[in-house]
């Protein structure tokens, strides 16, 4: 039987390797998640540079609100 959309989705979420930029737990130091080679490549220039701490304010100021979701907009555009 062929998979679905959805666990097809479901699938290729679960083999990347989902992390934040330092590394930490998000719930230590406030950061997003994202996939690694997203981060990685966020981190190689001075523009991704600046959306990913863009993004980081905006996941410690939800938190602080005590929200668990932030809209960062990391992600904006992406099958996620």
């Amino acid at each position: 039987m062929a998979k679905t959309k959805q666990q097809k989705s479901l699938s290729r979420w679960t083999k990347q390797k989902w992390t934040t930029a330092s590394g930490k737990k998000s719930s230590e130091t406030g950061e997003v998640y994202a996939p690694k080679k997203t981060i990685d490549r966020l981190k190689s220039t001075k523009k991704g540079k600046a959306k990913l701490a863009a993004a980081n304010r905006k996941k410690r100021a939800a938190t602080k609100k005590g929200k668990q979701h932030a809209s960062h907009g990391l992600h904006k555009g992406k099958k996620r």
